[in-house]
């Protein structure tokens, strides 16, 4: 409540009703005189911040500690002393997501070092590689100095010296073409029904297109590739929460009194909780690098033992069924979760491979 004189006006400014009180019954706005002071201002201001902070972490407190209580409260419309799911998945998505690329940051996480040299066991098993190939292709001029490259243990040999056997590094298709005219021409000499539709030129075209722009370097690809779909992730969860939603209301179909938000509420608080666990993941996986302390990878696969166990528990709360019941809807509801992810990472890392 704001400390700015109240109107002697009963009409609301904002909706034209006839206020009965200081707050207007019909649009909720506070009758008070539109002029405010800066420090009005600034109270008002830091009130919002104070109270969205009592809020945030009471609603992260009990979700925390009591799966599936959010959830719940929720669904029997005791809403006003928690934070609302929407705010608290778009406030924690995106601290998470800040902190995760601060973790796997170009200079820091995943890197590809084609100029690298092999050691002394990775160089062997290479040379033995390059030596069953020449046995099957005698003549291969290219084949017989990368392998004396290979050999010649006075000088390092890296990976960007590696033989490939073509120039094709990235392929959607079984097509191997050496250049788009050339599959043009040929698919020209098909009979209609036979050619290519609009989707497999495309992919065709764009294999080729990578190919020349990353043939002679795969690895800059492959940082590529992982670069959009670290970038991606990020869309990858949002779209996979109504499909988690929609996996719910199917294994939970004959529990009319749940409607589908109802699912939707309950996976955000999930996935707040998942972004909770995996940052204590990804902070002991750190922690373990810069000390050296092997006993942190005992603790992150505890942390993912809980993250399935809060799972199970908040099922069992949210939807009130027994231990039996809610244990095998928690398997399926895991394995088709599962599968749904896993498609939608291959379908992601198709579209940044062909967005490369």
């Amino acid at each position: 409540m704001s400390h700015i004189p109240e109107r002697k006006e009963k009409d609301c400014l904002n909706c034209g009703t006839i206020v009965e009180g200081k707050y207007c019954h019909n649009c909720g706005q506070e009758n008070v005189v539109p002029k405010e002071t800066f420090w009005h201002m600034a109270t008002h201001f830091f009130y919002d911040i104070t109270h969205f902070d009592s809020n945030f972490f009471h609603s992260v407190h009990h979700l925390i500690f009591k799966p599936g209580f959010l959830s719940k409260e929720y669904m029997l419309g005791r809403r006003a002393s928690y934070l609302h799911p929407v705010k608290m998945y778009v406030f924690s998505s995106a601290i998470f997501f800040l902190l995760f690329f601060s973790f796997f940051k170009e200079n820091g996480g995943i890197t590809f070092d084609a100029a690298k040299p092999l050691d002394s066991k990775q160089r062997t098993e290479y040379v033995k590689k390059l030596e069953g190939r020449l046995k099957k292709d005698t003549g291969n001029v290219k084949l017989q100095a990368v392998l004396a490259l290979a050999k010649d243990t006075s000088k390092p040999f890296a990976e960007k010296n590696y033989y490939r056997e073509d120039g094709l590094s990235i392929s959607f298709t079984n097509g191997r073409y050496k250049n788009f005219e050339e599959y043009d021409s040929i698919e020209k000499t098909l009979p209609p029904d036979k050619r290519d539709g609009w989707i497999m030129r495309r992919l065709e075209k764009k294999q080729l297109e990578l190919n020349e722009k990353y043939g002679e370097n795969p690895n800059e690809a492959a940082k590529k590739l992982v670069e959009g779909i670290l970038h991606r992730l990020p869309y990858m969860l949002f779209v996979s929460l109504p499909l988690f939603a929609w996996i719910l209301n199917l294994v939970y179909v004959r529990r009319k009194q749940f409607y589908f938000a109802d699912h939707g509420v309950f996976t955000i608080h999930l996935y707040v909780f998942s972004f909770i666990i995996l940052l204590l993941v990804f902070s002991l996986g750190k922690l373990e690098e810069a000390t050296g302390w092997n006993f942190m990878s005992i603790l992150i696969a505890i942390l993912f033992f809980v993250l399935f166990f809060y799972l199970y528990k908040a099922m069992r709360k949210f939807y009130g069924q027994k231990r039996g019941k809610t244990f095998l809807k928690f398997i399926l509801v895991s394995v088709l979760s599962l599968i749904m992810m896993t498609i939608l990472f291959l379908i992601f890392m198709f579209f940044s491979a062909v967005t490369l």
